[in-house]
């Protein structure tokens, strides 16, 4: 079975293309700039990647241009569109009602239109997509996989906010959490790295890229995590401050005359590592103007590993124990340095690791870098959300 997966963007489609007997990734590839001009890198394996600069002007034009692609004979992977069983669509968001991946109907586009007041920035591109591959592929199972479903078992003390009910019941305002695909794959990687079955082991894993959260695994269930009504909840983040005294934001609008908008802004795209450092949004140019002297990267740092080192703590207290801690996405995977400050003063937790492991760690396979004797397990762990994707829909293609 052959299983393309898309992750549209507002101005961006993703894609990679599944052999599920290997697992292997066929071709892969990401248009960009849809709607503003448009390029495309296609990558297939053996060969060099090819790149061209085309109009994109939406994204059924993107989908039609990776179809020709993935067909051609001179970089193509596949005889016909014909071959692709299934299509998997990462979707951020499926609000109250879509809480497992679900197989692509009209209802289900008109639901997720309907919540596009609550995902404004992911909503749009992801539901563009499924509608240009109903178009281009009308007779191919279409499947969306959904961030928040990992989280549609935690309970309702932990996701309801403690503001007047009526806007739950009313505006569905709650904590949803994001990165579940994710989260989902690695923790269920870790059981097969350790050998034990998943329904015994609480791990705790750490999304660390310029968005990141942090959630808590109890034998396979996600039981809480940092992220909440929107991604911007929880740590500090590349651009993204993470949470904060709410009052900040009606302060701004009264003392500065701040629109709403102009507030979202500022604590969407100025703040976390950037707004503190005034440098960079990217955790190795913090690190990088930190170990210069720089004080106010050295702050943005701190801020960081000091969020990760409460939620770990905050979440190891509502387990009541841990098992195992997991570095997973582009931080969490490839600085060792954060890693280590994570990891330093935590051995209450049973948490100390190798520093020599951790220093030396080998890119792209599940690495151990626990310290010998340590009671808790701490390991890094790829992420591969797509491959999660393809698996689901695979599931559900076969039903």
């Amino acid at each position: 079975m052959k299983i393309l997966v898309l992750n549209a963007g507002s101005s961006s489609l993703k894609y990679q293309l599944f052999d599920m007997e290997s697992g292997a990734v066929q071709a892969k590839g990401t248009c960009e700039r849809i709607g503003a001009g448009g390029t495309v890198t296609h990558k297939r394996s053996g060969a060099e990647p090819y790149f061209e600069e085309i109009d994109l002007p939406n994204h059924g034009v993107a989908l039609e241009r990776v179809l020709s692609l993935l067909t051609s004979a001179e970089y193509g992977v596949i005889a016909s569109v014909k071959e692709i069983d299934a299509v998997g669509h990462r979707v951020a968001h499926g609000g109250e009602q879509l809480k497992t991946s679900t197989k692509i109907t009209e209802s289900v586009i008109k639901y997720l239109e309907s919540i596009v007041p609550i995902n404004p920035l992911h909503g749009p591109p992801a539901i563009a997509g499924m509608k240009a591959c109903l178009s281009l592929m009308p007779d191919v199972v279409q499947v969306a996989v959904f961030d928040t479903s990992f989280y549609s078992e935690i309970e309702d003390f932990r996701y309801v906010y403690p503001i007047p009910y009526e806007f739950y019941e009313q505006d569905h305002i709650r904590r949803y959490g994001f990165h579940g695909t994710s989260h989902r794959y690695v923790s269920a990687e870790l059981a097969k790295v350790l050998g034990k079955p998943i329904e015994e082991l609480k791990i705790i894993t750490c999304h660390l890229g310029n968005g990141s959260s942090i959630t808590a695994v109890d034998g396979g269930k996600a039981i809480d995590t940092s992220m909440g009504f929107t991604p911007q909840e929880g740590i500090a983040m590349g651009t993204r401050s993470g949470s904060i005294d709410p009052t900040v934001v009606t302060y701004l609008m009264k003392t500065k005359g701040y629109s709403a908008q102009e507030v979202e802004d500022i604590l969407n795209k100025k703040s976390g590592l950037l707004g503190v450092s005034g440098i960079s949004n990217d955790c190795r140019n913090i690190t990088a103007a930190a170990k210069e002297g720089n004080k106010r990267a050295e702050l943005a740092f701190k801020i960081l590993v000091n969020g990760i080192k409460k939620h770990i703590g905050a979440y190891a207290a509502e387990m009541n124990g841990l098992d195992a801690l997991v570095f997973t996405a582009g931080i969490g995977e490839n600085q060792a340095n954060i890693r280590e400050a994570v990891c330093e003063n935590m051995s209450l937790f049973g948490i100390e690791i190798d520093k020599e492991k951790n220093e030396n760690f080998t890119r792209g396979i599940p690495f151990d870098i626990t310290k010998e004797g340590a009671r808790v397990a701490t390991w890094i762990i790829p992420t591969d959300e797509e491959y999660m994707i393809a698996i689901d829909t695979q599931k559900l293609a076969q039903q």
